[in-house]
């Protein structure tokens, strides 16, 4: 029994030295998972011998809460959103990362003035700024393709099932932009119970005309299948799937929503001073930039965005393709984090309460 229990220990002790040069980290998966094993993992295992090993998740912040509370950490670094991580970190729930520990710019700008306005949180580093937009397969419109946010709610002239994201975050923003309201006022107007249920009334109008989607990989397969003619979509999978598979699709930028996302540090990850150095890594000015070069998220770095070219098969200009190019934010709205973490839960619970009623 002895042999037998010193065995057991040993062997555990060699799995824990092996775990070691190992860390874990929790993203989104499909092209934009590929785009961060080539800018990030691949480089950060070359430099430091530690491999990272890649999770996909429809929403890398779900399991965090749980696995802490049980104590039972198995990530170490996972890939969310803005709203997310400000919870996560009221909650107590992931580490504080220290903005004066990130690597300045090449030119010695410090990382706090090189980041985009909002882009750093208390417990969080922003990789990109990303957008849900509408994207369309073209061959379904012929000459009079969809220009504005109220066409995908036009289910008449524009014609074929509507892909969205299943909750209320996002709709809600785009069905009040349909109807009319500024990008500047769509937070002020969605604050109150007259603007709560304006934009349900306007999503009333395609309920019964919508496929949901969970995964960010779904969107682009919906078009692809004919299962819809317009869905809500990461703007960076409408591109992949154009771009780099050359399926007859285009982005309509009117409407778009922007947002930030972040890696975190949940409490008691299994290697958190590996998961810091890979989030100082990834977030380098490099890293950002080798990023933008697979798919079209802008860097939330601004020393990034001279080092950012072409895409990887060296023809498409990435540039255009990025929702932060001017052309793009005419008509856009940059996500209130604040917003939906103070009333993301109540807004959530109706939503789902909607979806459920006939």
């Amino acid at each position: 029994m002895k042999k037998l229990m010193f065995l057991t220990t040993a062997l555990s002790a060699v799995a824990m030295m092996a775990n070691a040069d190992t860390i874990t980290v929790v993203s989104w998966g499909g092209a934009y998972g590929k785009s961060q094993v080539e800018a990030y993992d691949k480089p950060f295992t070359a430099k430091t011998g530690i491999d990272v090993n890649m999770v996909d998740a429809d929403n890398p912040a779900t399991p965090i809460k749980a696995q802490v509370e049980a104590k039972n950490v198995t990530m170490d670094v996972a890939d969310v959103e803005m709203s997310d991580a400000i919870r996560l970190c009221d909650e107590g729930l992931i580490i504080p990362i220290d903005p004066a520990s990130l690597p300045p710019a090449p030119d010695g700008t410090p990382a706090t003035k090189d980041f985009l306005p909002g882009a750093l949180a208390d417990c969080a580093v922003s990789s990109i700024v990303f957008s849900t937009a509408v994207g369309y397969d073209t061959t379904k419109f012929g000459a009079n393709p969809p220009t504005k946010i109220a066409d995908f709610f036009d289910i008449k002239d524009f014609p074929g099932k509507r892909g969205m994201r299943k909750g209320a975050k996002i709709n809600l923003e785009i069905a009040l932009m349909a109807t009319g309201v500024s990008a500047a006022d769509v937070y002020k107007v969605l604050a109150t119970p007259e603007g709560v249920d304006k934009a349900f009334k306007e999503l009333d109008t395609i309920k019964k005309d919508v496929v949901w989607w969970d995964a960010g990989a779904q969107p682009p397969q919906l078009l692809a299948d004919g299962e819809v003619s317009m869905t809500t979509a990461y703007n960076g999978r409408i591109f992949n799937a154009a771009v780099a598979e050359n399926k007859p699709f285009k982005i309509m930028w009117d409407g778009q929503v922007l947002e930030f996302d972040l890696f975190v540090i949940p409490k008691g990850a299994p290697h958190e001073k590996e998961a810091l150095e890979y989030v100082k890594f990834a977030t380098s000015t490099q890293g950002l930039a080798d990023q933008a070069k697979w798919i079209a998220y802008g860097p939330a770095r601004m020393s990034s965005n001279a080092l950012v070219g072409k895409y990887m098969d060296g023809k498409t200009d990435m540039g255009p393709n990025m929702p932060t190019a001017p052309a793009n934010m005419t008509n856009a709205v940059v996500a209130d984090s604040a917003f939906w973490a103070d009333h993301g839960t109540e807004l959530e619970q109706r939503f789902n309460s909607w979806l459920a009623a006939n």
